[in-house]
């Protein structure tokens, strides 16, 4: 829970599982998020080995975020999770 704890970092995942977002992207995926806790967020998973972050050398700077094979790993969790959600939500 320590890892996955919060209020965006489930969220960010649900929208990495679709493939290669750019920083630019999630934030128009995620209105409600500041670009400061975005990028923490985003840090905290990739030090956590769920993440991975690379970094295109040109300019203006591009990143693009993806999930590890670790990440990966957590997709049956985040299913569980959003039909456990979706159920909740119609009681």
């Amino acid at each position: 829970m320590e890892i996955l704890g919060g209020k965006w970092k489930l969220v960010i995942l649900e929208h990495l599982r679709d493939g290669v977002r750019r920083f630019g992207e999630l934030q128009r995926l995620l209105p409600a998020i500041t670009p400061r806790m975005l990028t923490r967020q985003l840090r905290e998973l990739e030090a956590d080995g769920i993440v991975h972050r690379h970094v295109y050398p040109v300019v203006p700077p591009k990143v693009e975020y993806s999930l590890t094979g670790l990440g990966r790993d957590l997709e049956p969790l985040l299913t569980q999770l959003r039909a456990w959600g979706e159920r909740y939500r119609t009681l």
